[in-house]
């Protein structure tokens, strides 16, 4: 009898207790409603309820959302907009190029007064030309790395190097496994250097730890005009460009649009590590206004050209030569090693503040990258020598890391 009666107080119990909260929400932001719930797989699910925003800005955000990194603009840092831009027309004109190109190939291929067997094995013959380009640009990826930018505008160059070539085939059948070759040659170098400084490129606006993002939405950006561009070839080549007098003039059009953006883009990218160029400009700003320039402040001043030139503001300083390139005499020698005892080296004695970047000698000249800390002076003003460490671009002082020689030569000697 008691078991029963505490059974329906239980149940009495039950009915009185007030229900669970719901398992859901309602999210609202400016003109979008958004119910979010548990599904019974505890996966959470958004379901949108209310959307009044004009379709014009629904297809905007779904074209960032599929080609922008998660988060744009704030999870970038400043010029991706104008580096996607230009990257786009780049794949763009490089796409149409290369069905003028393809087109070149073939026609040049069935001129050739030899069996379809002996064409096909200098088609083979051909593309392993592009393998052995590869090979020999991969010997030379350590000094990519403190000019990527250069060499990324040097791989597109002999990308359409290559391509030239190519389309200019039918002018010399007879020839066509040495011309083909050669520019599969270029084009094989051109594919290893553009793939070896896309990382550093990419790595210079992640601003969130968002490097994998950013290097998917880029690919997207790429994949997209590529396609377009294929599209714009085909076109080309079936009208204006059917012609041999036409390819010739269409192809240095698209040569020049290809170079001119990835020059743009190039100079859109705040690359934040320091190679000898940039470590120069950051002395000089040092020396002229006492303040350390970022690297969005230094990348539409540098030299891709040329960018081992000096920089007189610095004074004339050469970063990342070897010893025996800024030391002449064995007095100097003497005297730096007892102004500057372990293993920091520099010029002539100075009386300076530190300047803070890494240090690898590597191929007889080496490279530089790291980070600028603060400007370094003489007792005659002249800017001669820096101490150095592991390290990126930024305004903190603290040391970090095990500092490693390197030589900042005036250009004197």
């Amino acid at each position: 009898m008691d078991s029963l009666l505490d059974r329906k107080k239980k149940k009495t119990k039950e009915r009185e207790r007030p229900p669970p909260p719901p398992d859901f929400w309602v999210e609202t932001s400016d003109s979008v409603s958004q119910i979010c719930r548990f599904d019974s797989n505890d996966r959470l699910t958004v379901k949108t309820l209310h959307d009044s925003r004009p379709i014009y800005q629904k297809i905007v955000e779904s074209f960032l959302n599929k080609f922008f990194p998660y988060g744009y603009p704030h999870s970038v840092n400043e010029g991706y907009l104008t580096y996607t831009q230009f990257r786009a027309l780049q794949h763009f004109s490089s796409a149409a190029l290369s069905v003028l190109s393809t087109q070149s190939l073939l026609f040049a291929a069935g001129l050739r007064p030899t069996p379809a067997q002996a064409t096909a094995v200098s088609w083979i013959l051909k593309d392993g030309m592009q393998h052995a380009g590869k090979l020999l640009c991969s010997s030379m990826g350590a000094r990519m790395d403190s000019e990527p930018k250069s060499w990324r505008i040097l791989a597109d160059v002999l990308y359409d190097l290559g391509t030239g070539l190519e389309v200019l085939s039918p002018l010399c059948p007879h020839l066509f496994l040495e011309v083909a070759g050669l520019g599969n040659f270029a084009k094989g170098m051109a594919v290893v250097a553009a793939r070896a400084t896309r990382l550093p490129i990419y790595s210079s606006f992640a601003r969130e730890g968002n490097l994998s993002d950013l290097f998917a939405k880029g690919e997207a950006i790429s994949t997209l005009f590529n396609v377009v561009g294929l599209g714009a070839g085909i076109q080309l080549a079936s009208t204006v460009c059917s012609s041999m007098q036409g390819k010739l003039i269409v192809g240095p059009l698209l040569s020049a649009l290809h170079v001119y953006s990835v020059v743009q883009e190039m100079r859109a990218a705040p690359v934040n590590t320091l190679n000898p160029q940039r470590t120069a400009m950051v002395v000089a700003d040092f020396v002229k206004s006492g303040k350390v320039s970022s690297p969005a402040d230094l990348r539409y001043r540098e030299n891709l050209l040329f960018p081992n030139r000096l920089i007189e503001e610095a004074g004339n300083v050469e970063v990342g030569q070897p010893i025996r390139k800024a030391i002449k005499k064995p007095q100097k020698l003497k005297e730096l090693r007892e102004a500057f005892p372990e293993r920091e080296v520099s010029g002539q004695p100075t009386e300076r503040e530190d300047i803070h970047a890494s240090r690898t000698e590597r191929d007889g000249g080496g490279r530089a990258a790291g980070v600028a800390r603060r400007r370094i002076r003489s007792k005659d003003g002249e800017v001669v020598g820096a101490r150095f460490g592991p390290g990126r671009f930024t305004r903190s002082l603290r040391e970090d890391g095990e500092s490693l020689p390197l030589i900042c030569g005036s250009s004197e000697g």
